[in-house]
Formats: structure tokens, C-alpha cells, sequence
């Protein structure tokens, strides 16, 4: 999480307001009452033991934690089965770098705006997951499911088809290495409720958009996509021969 957000939600909060974290295992934000996930509460803080053990990550809602073992709720937040407050009985919820990683952000989506009467969202930003050079051969990080973007209230959930990996309908390391920490994550404060929606497209559609995407906002070279058109047909045509000679 963004310092800055994590140091705006604390101006926010009162001392006796319920303050619920929704997939905190990694990175707890501490002045929550309570953290729901579906590891341990003996291995939290997982960040700092793991990437981040030589560069540890500052603490984020405070030094000391609100919450304890018992408050420590250990679940499958995707189950369908809903989270056991009452509706608007949580004054404030954060889901943090977790919607991009589940099956279902959906549903996520739909009982934060359930049982909470505010909350704080925050995901990787579109550009960042279509960079390559985080991992080997990819976009993004190999487990994050969704491309997230935040218009107004709005999240709009594209799947991360694989389509994306390829050079064309992603961003090179050098992108990624010029980005700031605000550019790389998209975060949204709302109170009440949000919309949310997931965009799913078909057949010719997928390409358009990933490309539409990447010319809208740092278009490739066109001498380079005429190229890479070039090669895929030929490939196309090569394993067309093939099979009529096979």
C-alpha cells in the first residue's frame, strides 16, 4: 500500500471505529480490528521474511497491531458464503493488492459494500501488470489473474488472457523501470458503495482491446507491428503446408 494512503486512512478513522483488512497476510495493515485471508495468522507479515527480507517494507496503519489471533479470521474470501458482519457493522474495510490475485473479485467487491460503510481500494495499475520484467517472459506477475482499472467509482475487471504476454499488447522492462510508485498502483477511497464490473470480450475483440490499450497509451512502433504481422502470417501459412504435406 501507498504510504500516503495508509497515512490518510488513519487521519480518517476515529479510535472506535471497526476497521476490518481483506487479504492482509502479505503486508497487515495494522490498526485494523481485524484481517481475514486465507493464510495463517502465524505467517503474516510474509513479505518482509521473503522479496523484502533485505529491504524490509515500513509498516503500514501504525507500528502496533489492533488485531489478534482470535481476530484473525483464516477463510476462502471467494467461498460465496457471506462474511460473518452484519451489514454497514464495519466502519471501514481495505483490500489491498488481494482482487488481482482471486478467483472471484466480484464477489469481494460485493461484501465490502455489504458490510462496510467506507474503504479503501488498491490494485496494481493497468500499466504496471502489462509491463514485462517483473518475471521472465511475461507481463505482470505470473499469479495475478485480472487487468484492473479505476474510472471515477468504477472498477472494471478485464481476465489477464495469456494474449497479453506477447510484445505487441505489452509494455518492455524499460517502461516498467520508469514508473513511479503512484504509477504502478490505481486506488480508490469510497464511502457507502462503488460500482465494479467485469469486461470479458470474445474472438477479435480481445486483440483489439490489448492493442487499443498499448497504442492509447505508448504505442508501439508501426513499422515494428507491420513486422510482427508479417511473421505471424508466415508462421500461419508454414504450419498450413505442414499439415497438407503430413
Amino acid at each position: 500500500m501507498l504510504q500516503s494512503s495508509s497515512r490518510a486512512i488513519i487521519e480518517r478513522l476515529k479510535p472506535s471505529d471497526i476497521v476490518l483488512d481483506i487479504g492482509g497476510w502479505a503486508h497487515p495493515f495494522n490498526r485494523a480490528n481485524y484481517v481475514m485471508d486465507a493464510m495463517p495468522w502465524e505467517t503474516r507479515g510474509a513479505y518482509n521474511r521473503t522479496f523484502a527480507r533485505n529491504n524490509p517494507i515500513p509498516a503500514i496503519g501504525g507500528d502496533a497491531e489492533y488485531f489478534t489471533r482470535e481476530r484473525w479470521i483464516r477463510r476462502d474470501i471467494c467461498d460465496k458464503q457471506p462474511y460473518p458482519f452484519a451489514d454497514k457493522s464495519v466502519d471501514f474495510v481495505i483490500c489491498s493488492h488481494t482482487l488481482e490475485d482471486v478467483r472471484d473479485p466480484l464477489w469481494v467487491c460485493s461484501e465490502m459494500v455489504r458490510i462496510a460503510k467506507a474503504g479503501y481500494i488498491e490494485v496494481p495499475s493497468r500499466l504496471w501488470e502489462t509491463c514485462r520484467g517483473m518475471e521472465r517472459g511475461i507481463a505482470g506477475l505470473a499469479h495475478h489473474r485480472w487487468l484492473i482499472e479505476i474510472e471515477g467509482q468504477t472498477l472494471r475487471f478485464l481476465p489477464k488472457y495469456h494474449l497479453v504476454h506477447n510484445w505487441a499488447y505489452s509494455f518492455p522492462p524499460r517502461v516498467l523501470r520508469s514508473l513511479s510508485e503512484e504509477e504502478s498502483v490505481n486506488h480508490l477511497f469510497w464511502a457507502g458503495s462503488f460500482r465494479f464490473e467485469e469486461l470479458t470480450l470474445h474472438g477479435d475483440d480481445l486483440p483489439r482491446e490489448l492493442e487499443s490499450y498499448v497504442q492509447r497509451v505508448r504505442p508501439h512502433s508501426p513499422w515494428l507491428l507491420r513486422i510482427d504481422r508479417l511473421l505471424h502470417k508466415a508462421a500461419v501459412l508454414s504450419r498450413s503446408v505442414q499439415r497438407r504435406l503430413t
